[in-house]
């Protein structure tokens, strides 16, 4: 009697790069008696963009191969392998589907049009006996428990937050005690290291206000130490637009990029924290952050590729410009404002930059020199290592007025940094 093949998942990890609260490691192990999993360090986004910088720069792409090397530790205990390839995953994942004979494939979903490009490309040469099921596993706010339809997510955040505290509930974290899967597969394949993605190695300059590494496990870590720890929680409402050291804000963002930690475990993990240590202003604002970090993902959804538009979501036209000597200018910390020359040589000497930091850099280029904000959006992209393509064209559009800022304003630079860096401290520490 011939034995009954076992019936065989695959997930496919894209910027859920985690173990805990993962929908689609739920799912595929609940469905599945095999499980295996695969990450694509996909080529097309080793690329150079439309403006001429690479998309991923080698800060983020050292963070990614952190992450990447934990999930496959954490993955392991679970007794499921993680294949790694360089490569694109239109030409790997149909493939692997093909020899260990999938049924189903397990991601992340995603609407923006790169994301949406991908997924297209992997389906179209998927067989029919191969299906794929995505999850909404990045919000705060499940899109089916908002009560209210895309169409009409306010175009002010204030009012989408009063809403959705009011009428929403924040779900609990995905299970992540599975059933144990069984696991065959021999695995010949390796991490590719930074030369090989085509970067020189990274150092970690002492200045850097994120000395980090990349991983679940350093997310957990972080939220242990920032809130348990140190209770730095307690306090965030007022430091949290300070520039130097690593302790003025959660730093939480990095991990929250590429999913190596989710947005509803930090939030749980807050109520945890307030039961022990009381709730007050500081508490309730990290959780207002991650509000902040849903609006612009709603935004997307209902916006769509006008996020990435010269004219935004607002369809105004501005007379943008796009003179090179300008932007290197502002990119290499050469401007005509020494506060926007220090964070700019921050984020170059660094990959980050506070969010102080961002409002005003981002300000000067477009209100300022008045160049097309989307160069701005682009070298971000690029450079900065927690860059969440909603929240960093989100906010790009916010601040060059065709987004969703209702008052359309504009930063003084010098009083910005007479406030924020009386002293010249964080000046003289990057000029």
């Amino acid at each position: 009697m011939q034995k009954k093949q076992k019936s065989t998942g695959l997930i496919w990890f894209t910027n859920n790069l985690r173990v805990r609260d993962n929908s689609s490691i739920e799912l595929a192990c609940e469905k599945h008696e095999q499980v295996i999993a695969i990450y694509v360090f996909d080529k097309h986004i080793f690329e150079k963009n439309l403006f001429g910088f690479k998309k991923i720069e080698r800060y983020r792409a050292n963070f990614l191969l952190e992450t990447v090397r934990d999930l496959k530790e954490h993955l392991a205990q679970k007794n499921i392998t993680l294949l790694t390839y360089f490569d694109f995953p239109e030409v790997v994942i149909p493939k692997i589907c093909e020899t260990h004979l999938v049924k189903e494939i397990f991601t992340q979903k995603e609407w923006t049009s790169e994301e949406v490009g991908t997924f297209k490309k992997v389906a179209s040469k998927l067989t029919d006996e191969c299906t794929i099921t995505d999850s909404y596993d990045q919000f705060l706010y499940h899109p089916e428990d908002i009560n209210m339809d895309l169409k009409s997510i306010p175009a002010v955040f204030t009012n989408f937050r009063k809403k959705v505290e009011k009428y929403a509930s924040i779900r609990s974290e995905s299970n992540s005690v599975h059933k144990e899967v069984s696991n065959r597969i021999v695995n010949n394949t390796k991490l590719p290291d930074l030369q090989e993605l085509g970067y020189s190695e990274v150092k970690t300059d002492l200045r850097s206000a994120f000395p980090f590494h990349g991983g679940e496990s350093e997310a957990l870590k972080r939220i242990d130490d920032y809130f348990f720890e140190s209770k730095k929680l307690s306090v965030y409402k007022q430091t949290r637009n300070g520039l130097i050291g690593t302790d003025y804000s959660s730093k939480l963002s990095s991990w929250l990029a590429n999913g190596s930690i989710s947005a509803k475990t930090i939030y749980w993990k807050i109520k945890e924290y307030e039961t022990v240590n009381g709730a007050n202003d500081s508490t309730y604002w990290l959780i207002f952050e991650l509000i902040w970090r849903d609006y612009f993902k709603f935004i997307s959804l209902k916006h769509g590729n006008a996020l990435f538009k010269i004219d935004g979501i607002l369809e105004k036209h501005y007379e943008w410009k796009t003179e090179e000597k300008l932007v290197q200018k502002w990119i290499h910390g050469q401007t005509n404002a020494p506060f926007v020359n220090a964070n700019m040589i921050e984020l170059k000497a660094t990959g980050f930059m506070s969010n102080r930091g961002r409002q005003n850099v981002a300000s000067y280029f477009s209100k300022e020199l008045l160049l097309d904000w989307r160069i701005g959006a682009a070298y971000f992209e690029s450079m900065l290592i927690d860059y969440d393509v909603h929240s960093n064209y989100g906010n790009w559009l916010y601040i060059s007025g065709v987004g969703n800022d209702p008052r359309d304003r504009k930063f003084n630079i010098e009083r910005q940094a007479e406030r924020y860096d009386p002293d010249n401290q964080y000046q003289n520490k990057w000029l």
